[in-house]
């Protein structure tokens, strides 16, 4: 178990969503951990390894840096090395400031956390995992001032098929998607995330044959994904559901769209 990678989904809300905690991931390697973001509702475990975040001027960065305090370790944007795992802070475009995303490398193997951006990060090209921006539907999300905003589903699923990406998972949910989850709609390309949900990514020579990127799991199926309403969610503390990122979780899943 030591070579794989453990990816928990801590929260996958946007902001002030009446749904969903804040997006926030937690990795784990044997017996190391990393937090991504998260915020009030969405904490992780009280021992960590490190705590990185895409924006240090974030609207929840007062809430993190208290929790962080309170696990004594230091909420911080930048490059961390974990034993074998290599984590790289990545620029994006997304506000007058600077913001990041992260790619997560282990043995080959690629997971890439990008819950905000307003252009598609070129650098998550061939990615086996992305976890990305889902704050808007249809359009795009302008900051006032013209000074960036956020992409949407229907141009970020198309993009993460044209970079390659195996597996995409939308993991910053906002309105314009909620809505369109309670009208029974999917993305065409990719899946919603879920609370409480661990991916496992293994080492590069465990024979894992190529996917194309965005094919429904199994797992997202409107049974399980759509249509839930508030108090309805999975939160962290629930049971895991481990998704292994393997061709085998894909076999009897129908094309996209369908």
């Amino acid at each position: 178990m030591a070579s794989r990678l453990r990816l928990t989904l801590l929260g996958v809300g946007a902001m002030n969503s009446p749904r969903y905690a804040p997006a926030g991931l937690l990795l784990r390697h044997g017996r190391r951990s990393v937090a991504f973001d998260a915020g009030p509702g969405a904490d992780p475990p009280p021992r960590l390894d490190g705590w990185l975040v895409t924006d240090e001027r974030a609207e929840l960065r007062s809430a993190l840096r208290r929790t962080a305090a309170d696990r004594d370790v230091p909420l911080r944007m930048g490059d961390l090395d974990l034993g074998d795992v290599r984590i790289r802070a990545c620029p994006v475009v997304h506000t007058s400031h600077p913001a990041c995303g992260y790619r997560i490398e282990l043995d080959g193997m690629v997971a890439v956390w990008a819950p905000e951006f307003w252009t598609f990060p070129a650098w998550a090209a061939g990615a086996d995992l992305m976890f990305a921006e889902a704050a808007g539907w249809d359009r795009r999300i302008r900051f006032r001032g013209g000074v960036g905003g956020h992409a949407h589903v229907q141009e970020i699923g198309p993009e993460a098929v044209r970079h390659r990406v195996r597996r995409l998972v939308y993991a910053h949910i906002g309105r314009p998607c909620l809505r369109a989850m309670d009208a029974g709609r999917r993305p065409e390309w990719g899946e919603w995330g879920r609370e409480g949900r661990t991916y496992t990514l293994p080492s590069a020579g465990a024979g894992v044959p190529e996917q194309t990127a965005g094919r429904p799991t199994p797992a997202d199926s409107p049974s399980d994904t759509g249509g839930e309403s508030a108090g309805d969610k999975a939160g962290p503390a629930a049971e895991e559901e481990v998704v292994h990122i393997h061709a085998e979780d894909d076999a009897d899943a129908p094309p996209p769209g369908e």
